[in-house]
């Protein structure tokens, strides 16, 4: 795909990360992930992340992630595939460059590795990333990694490939002041942990969609409740937000990385041989996992 053609898909609809699958020993398993991937597929999502945040990009090599892409290219039929991307430059250079080959239609470029960063280093972090392809760029503020409209518009005007924004810090100012700055240069994805607790706050700051970690698990859920809240349904919305999503919030606060963990346990639960988390990520207690089948129970696959 062109960067226009992604960054047109990634405005299109409801976005997800399907979860990395591992083996008993800790390796990626291709097959089951295909077929997790293909199930996915199946729904209203016209772009999935490959190795993003829910799928353990943290505790991916850098070879892992284009073997990753490449498996998900093969399954995912028409859906598009962007693939996480990150660490240092000079690493996250190397990984463009080779997811690009391994066929993704776009990067995802996650913070950096620990160090906060001046906004001139950002700057030219993520602009060699974007230079060093000719896929379209999605850039991550969050944590470490915040852009400041400034910078951001410095990169729009250099990088012609860098086509979304994803917003994880909870800054609803910061983000509302850089989608009326950038209009419709860019492409705006919200990517809080469980997005849908935010998406209403989101929608109103000039967010068209956000990544669903649920959609992994519950798709069909997942897809009611971004169709509701673009029809301003809000009625729908409050009854699948007090029906799921706050009792999920609840078995997600339980311990730090359940993020992630809670839906690698509800993707194991819907009958997939995703495996445990790599540390330092830890799996649900088996409390915990009756607890979330109970929820799930209703779309049970």
């Amino acid at each position: 795909m062109t960067p226009e053609e992604i960054k047109v898909a990634l405005g299109a609809g409801l976005l997800s990360f399907p979860v990395t699958h591992f083996d008993a020993e800790g390796e990626f398993q291709p097959e089951s992930y295909r077929r997790h991937v293909e199930w996915l597929s199946g729904y209203d999502a016209p772009v999935l992340f490959a190795a993003g945040g829910t799928g353990e990009f943290f505790s991916l090599s850098p070879n892992e992630v284009p073997v990753i892409v490449s498996a998900a290219k093969e399954a995912a039929g028409k859906t598009a595939i962007v693939s996480g991307c990150g660490f240092g430059t000079h690493v996250g250079v190397e990984m463009a460059r080779a997811v690009e080959k391994a066929g993704a239609d776009g990067i995802l470029l996650l913070p950096h590795y620990m160090i906060d960063a001046p906004q001139e280093g950002l700057y030219q972090h993520v602009k060699r990333i974007c230079q060093s392809v000719g896929i379209g760029v999605m850039v991550y503020n969050r944590d470490n990694s915040i852009l400041s409209v400034d910078t951001l518009k410095r990169l729009c005007d250099e990088c012609p490939n860098l086509i979304g924004f994803k917003d994880g810090s909870g800054d609803i100012g910061l983000v509302r002041q850089i989608t009326a700055t950038m209009g419709d240069r860019l492409m705006y994805l919200g990517g809080m942990p469980t997005a849908e607790l935010f998406a209403e706050a989101y929608l109103g700051a000039g967010f068209t969609t956000y990544s669903s970690a649920v959609f992994n698990f519950v798709p069909g859920l997942a897809v009611d409740f971004y169709k509701s809240l673009r029809a301003g349904n809000r009625a729908r919305c409050e009854e699948i937000l007090k029906d799921f999503f706050y009792p999920f919030m609840a078995i997600r606060n339980r311990r730090k990385g359940y993020a992630v963990s809670a839906i690698k346990a509800g993707v194991r639960l819907q009958g997939f041989d995703a495996g445990k988390v790599r540390p330092p990520l830890d799996d649900l207690t088996a409390q915990e996992e009756e607890m979330l089948l109970k929820l799930i129970g209703p779309w049970k696959r």
